[in-house]
């Protein structure tokens, strides 16, 4: 799979967890005020960054690669912090759905940070897997 489906299948899944993360009261594990309403608010700039991330991919734009190291970190930071609750006995996100997802987002930011680590030139794109050489 190349740098866009990377992008766009751990896109997929962070915003996924977004989802799940409604159902389990996030707010409630990280003592974020302002319960669903707030939560939901502050997702629309995540959702928004993620599709101009998305767009500025497809387009060979720097603010495309910038965003998916962004959504590389997020899933190395949502890994991380919810590793830590599931260890102390946090009893959220422990569902089969809720613990795929995060493996599944642990697994594509690997798989996509390894993409971009890569010179351009021998990074693949597309669903024919075609390099294009110097595209950033």
């Amino acid at each position: 799979m190349g740098r866009d489906g990377l992008y766009l299948a751990n896109a997929t899944v962070l915003l996924t967890h977004q989802i799940d993360a409604a159902f389990w009261h996030e707010w409630d594990l990280f003592g974020l005020p302002g319960g669903a309403p707030l939560f939901v608010l502050t997702n629309l700039p995540i959702v928004f960054a993620v599709l101009w991330g998305a767009q500025g991919l497809a387009r060979g734009r720097a603010g495309g690669v910038v965003m998916s190291w962004a959504l590389v970190a997020s899933g190395a930071i949502a890994i991380g912090l919810h590793g830590a609750f599931l260890a102390s006995g946090h009893v959220a996100f422990r569902a089969p759905v809720s613990l795929g997802l995060l493996a599944a987002t642990g697994v594509l930011s690997l798989a996509q940070a390894s993409v971009l680590l890569r010179p351009p030139n021998e990074r693949s794109h597309g669903a024919r897997g075609e390099t294009h050489a110097g595209r950033t």
